[in-house]
């Protein structure tokens, strides 16, 4: 028998946290819930969770804080933020910290489902392989170690990063529009309507990394009504 994937919900708010739960364990997962960031993050360092849904605004330790200890642990764990706070800082410092996800307060059950079984089908799936990805001689990326090496500096990177990368790479002949990246690596549906602002800060991550010039990318393009473009060799 298939085990049932294991969730933690980090909410500090009871009434919010006893829901969440008792949709999970409706749709069929083992869920375990923390009322504080402290004890959220002594339990999701045990490792026993496919996916944590992360409360940002708790007391002991807020979810950024959660989420920076558990990355330096374990750059593999999913992590789905919940936040009140929609402004671009804070979704930007959240996607910074290797978040996988986040969904702003008021959320619709609904979406909030389909997005955490969007991170595991991904998480949960089939192991990427073992393939370097060479963008030129000095920008060697290991997929399945979630490194590189970029001018002679060495720099981690997410599996999310990665799986952007590797999808570019796949479609290298053409544009990739940004709702085709949202569909087919972050595994939406289509017509969720989620924002594309997601696909654009990831992207700008990756350019702090690979590029020598964010501002003037040389590997990864911007086609104007396009989406991006994986451009390999370049300089």
């Amino acid at each position: 028998m298939q085990r049932k994937p294991r969730i933690l919900i980090a909410e500090d708010e009871a009434a919010i946290r006893t829901g969440l739960v008792d949709v999970f364990v409706y749709h069929g997962y083992d869920v375990d819930a923390a009322e504080d960031g402290l004890i959220a993050e002594r339990m999701a360092s045990t490792g026993r969770y496919d996916l944590v849904l992360l409360d940002v605004m708790m007391p002991g330790r807020d979810g950024f804080a959660v989420l920076a200890h558990l990355r330096a642990q374990d750059r593999e764990q999913a992590v789905i933020l919940l936040t009140a706070k929609s402004a671009d800082e804070d979704v930007i410092q959240g996607l910074a910290l290797g978040a996988d996800d986040y969904v702003s307060k008021p959320f619709s059950i609904a979406q909030l489902v389909l997005r955490v079984q969007a991170v595991l089908r991904r998480t949960l799936g089939a192991p990427s392989d073992d393939a370097e990805l060479k963008l030129a001689e000095d920008v060697r990326i290991d997929c399945a170690n979630l490194c590189g090496v970029c001018r002679g500096e060495e720099m981690p990177f997410t599996r999310r990063e990665i799986e952007v990368l590797r999808y570019l790479a796949a479609h290298s002949e053409r544009p990739v529009p940004r709702e085709e990246l949202l569909h087919k690596v972050w595994g939406y549906a289509r017509d969720l309507g989620i924002e594309t602002r997601t696909v654009d800060i990831h992207i700008a991550k990756l350019r702090r990394k690979i590029e020598a010039d964010p501002k003037q990318p040389q590997f990864i393009l911007t086609v104007r009504g396009g989406g991006y473009r994986l451009q390999r060799g370049a300089a």
